[in-house]
């Protein structure tokens, strides 16, 4: 009865969700039609052709685009033959390659290069400890992928595929816009660019959401239903029509609260016990981080697919399965998004230092510009082509949590339940030794 009243309920659309689906479209025209206008104008104008070298600006960036679909295929393709191995190259090959792009932005010469590069180092640093404190954890978020990934939804792969070359083929054509104003220059240029790169980071996000929507909805029904009738570009067709609106609010919601969630935990690490003033709202903070994340979460797109709900309702009604079931602890561990945001990095970074390094070689005064655009659409393109896994785990303790007693589920959560009630029990017990 769940399933058919989902699939009734797609076909009712709140006017809030139709209202900012016509946002999202609009601004993508406009940006379109906006980059092509920049791309003419640069090259049609004089000035820009005695300070602007095209030869020595596209051939690199749009070099690291292309690098970016393949690394992220490549990506999504580890993690479905090889979990395991994935799960490793992600959280050790990251900090890496992040420090070694913070040392090609150094070498620029730049002061802005300067100020990325020793960021880009400290958040390398922040990755290797992450990795280490993760450790333990490694077992089970191969077994959570394992199981998820073993028979993905049909035509994924597909889908997944089309939906990288699509990223690529819209992120090159708003590098080449982002060059015409950088050939031109002015100040008016400067305000395009950032309007550019902010529309593109929010239309990656949202294709990725709309990928985690549609997979998440297929995957859904089949651990909770036993349903393999329905496959991913049927459930796409939906999430870019009826839903296009909850998910591109979402795409912007949910990393909102996963950055002062993020935020609130890092602080609270480096507080401790400390009755410094500078620490004193730190309680006061992370209760806040707690409240927003039953507002907007990753887990409520699963809800979002499958029975039409805005995201905010979907992220309160899975938090309270979650907490129903006893897996708060569980969903708090988990490393499925870590590993997704490990792989995005890697596969920015990578992007940064193949452009980053050919632009030294032929013109270092672009090397910056260039590493930093490439980072970013390394990044965004990557988390796209792994938005698939990430969909699958979600849905997967999603459908755990609303019916625990499935025989449709094996060992893998219960048994991590158990072991954390054990660490804990064992936690009490030191302390009342102590």
């Amino acid at each position: 009865m769940q399933v058919e009243e989902a699939r009734i309920a797609v076909d009712k659309p709140k006017l809030s969700g139709k209202i900012i689906g016509i946002v999202f479209y609009l601004q993508l025209l406009v940006i379109f039609v906006l980059a092509v206008i920049l791309i003419i104008r640069g090259f049609l104008s004089k000035h820009a052709r005695r300070r602007f070298h095209p030869s020595e600006w596209y051939p690199p960036m749009l070099m690291s685009v292309g690098l970016a679909g393949i690394t992220g295929l490549v990506w999504q393709t580890v993690t479905y033959c090889h979990s395991s191995r994935a799960v490793k190259l992600a959280f050790w090959f990251s900090p890496l390659l992040t420090c070694a792009m913070g040392v090609l932005l150094i070498s620029t010469g730049s002061a802005v290069g300067l100020a990325f590069g020793i960021l880009s180092i400290l958040v390398a640093v922040i990755q290797s400890l992450y990795a280490c404190w993760a450790n333990p954890r490694f077992n089970h978020a191969v077994s959570v992928l394992s199981v998820c990934t073993a028979v993905p939804p049909q035509k994924t792969i597909s889908m997944t595929v089309v939906s990288v070359i699509v990223t690529v083929i819209y992120s090159s054509a708003l590098v080449g816009g982002i060059g015409g104003a950088t050939a031109t220059g002015t100040h008016i240029d400067k305000v395009f660019i950032a309007v550019i790169i902010l529309s593109m980071t929010w239309t990656l996000q949202v294709i990725k959401n709309i990928l985690q929507v549609a997979v998440s909805r297929v995957r859904y029904l089949n651990f909770a239903c036993g349903d393999e009738t329905m496959d991913v570009w049927t459930s796409i067709r939906v999430a870019v029509g009826p839903m296009v609106g909850t998910v591109c609010f979402g795409s912007v919601l949910v990393p909102t609260v996963t950055l002062v969630c993020g935020s609130a935990r890092a602080i609270g690490l480096i507080a401790g016990d400390s009755d410094e003033f500078l620490f004193s709202c730190t309680d006061c903070y992370s209760g806040i981080a707690s409240r927003l994340v039953t507002c907007g979460n990753r887990w409520g797109f699963v809800h979002v697919g499958v029975y039409c709900k805005g995201i905010i309702q979907s992220s309160s009604d899975t938090w309270e399965m979650f907490r129903r079931a006893g897996m708060e602890e569980l969903i708090d561990c988990d490393l499925t998004s870590s590993f997704c945001f490990f792989c995005g990095i890697a596969g920015g970074a990578l992007s940064a230092l193949a452009g980053g390094c050919w632009t030294l070689v032929v013109h270092k005064q672009y090397a910056t510009e260039i590493s930093i655009y490439a980072f970013l659409i390394g990044y965004l393109v990557s988390r796209v082509a792994m938005a698939w896994p990430q969909a699958c785990a979600s849905a997967y303790h999603v459908a755990f949590a609303e019916n625990p007693q499935s025989a449709r589920f094996d060992a893998t959560i219960p048994f991590r339940l158990q072991e954390l009630h054990k660490n804990q029990h064992s936690n009490i017990s030191g302390g009342n030794i102590e």
